[in-house]
């Protein structure tokens, strides 16, 4: 699958996820396979790119090309501002978010408010374009609501205005994470655009994602939520889409080798004080993906840890304990 000139070397692709997608697991999911990673999402203004957590987010030295950033707002200027801000960052990849349904978000026009207005998309999408010269790609839900699900209107309207690819989540505004991802609107979109469209939203296994993949005709699957604790899944997926063949799972030793890695990272690259907070949902995440009784009686002291040191220890301990 081409994104513009980059040719994507596998049809598995991590979600941008707010506090998920940093830069640490970013990495971690390339590394299993992960054809394209994107950014949590980032608002560029210019009170904002000083702040600790811009600068965290807008940091890709040494990440692996094509750097993907995904921008959010509620106004076109405003869009068109923020890639060209992106570039200097060393974007190689605009996505534009329409797809975010927190409140907080969608409060401020933004995120999947804007498939609200259709005249906006458009409007926004042309000035995104228009204000850089690298590939733009689009995120987004089904619809506003069960009864508004205008994604095939906004896929036509982007591709007309020239986005590179599509990745729809299964679910409109109105249901957040709630209920099942549906794949009848990926299929519908797939059939009458010819950019890349990817499928998201509930991929859960090798199997899922197969099996999304002969329904909708998607030419690659978005991985989310499913990642978290677990971001072998990549490879797995990848391997099964490739070659046809279930792999096993990584061995404990090798998973845990690969985690207490991930929590040095992000020590490292957060500072010790910040790190420490970051990682206790990594450790949430994975101890309950090795083992849900263990991890639930772990879980509420090591919540506690204050001191980076001690934290790691803790979870090395746990982790050889299993």
């Amino acid at each position: 699958m081409n994104i513009g000139k980059y040719l994507l070397p596998s049809q598995v692709l991590l979600a941008p996820m707010a506090g998920t997608s940093d830069k640490p697991f970013r990495m971690i999911c390339r590394e299993q396979g992960a054809a394209l990673t994107t950014s949590e999402m980032v608002v560029m203004q210019k009170h904002l790119l000083n702040t600790n957590k811009s600068k965290h987010r807008l940091d890709f030295r040494s990440e692996q090309s094509p750097i993907s950033i995904q921008i959010a707002g509620s106004e076109s200027q405003e869009l068109a501002e923020s890639a060209k801000q992106a570039l200097e960052f060393g974007a190689d990849i605009i996505d534009i978010n329409m797809g975010c349904p927190a409140k907080k978000v969608c409060n401020k026009a933004a995120g999947s408010a804007l498939m609200k207005n259709e005249k906006l998309v458009e409007d926004i999408i042309k000035s995104v374009v228009n204000a850089v010269n690298i590939p733009v790609t689009l995120k987004m839900r089904t619809g506003w609501n069960e009864e508004n699900k205008n994604a095939p209107t906004i896929a036509k309207i982007a591709e007309d205005n020239g986005i590179k690819m599509l990745a729809i989540h299964g679910r409109t505004r109105a249901q957040k994470y709630n209920g099942d991802a549906e794949y009848d609107t990926v299929k519908k979109i797939k059939g009458i655009v010819s950019i890349p469209v990817v499928a998201n939203g509930d991929i859960t296994s090798a199997e899922k994602a197969k099996k999304v993949l002969d329904y909708t005709g998607a030419d690659a699957v978005m991985l989310g939520r499913a990642t978290q604790g677990n971001p072998w899944l990549v490879g797995q997926i990848n391997n099964y889409l490739t070659t046809g063949k279930t792999s096993k799972a990584p061995s404990l030793d090798k998973k845990i080798s690969l985690i207490l890695k991930h929590i040095l990272q992000i020590h490292d690259f957060y500072g010790h004080k910040m790190g420490t907070q970051l990682s206790r949902k990594h450790i949430f995440w994975y101890s309950m993906h090795l083992d849900q009784e263990k991890g639930s009686a772990f879980w509420p002291n090591i919540n506690r840890v204050t001191d980076h040191s001690e934290q790691y220890l803790k979870f090395h301990d746990f982790l050889y304990s299993i």
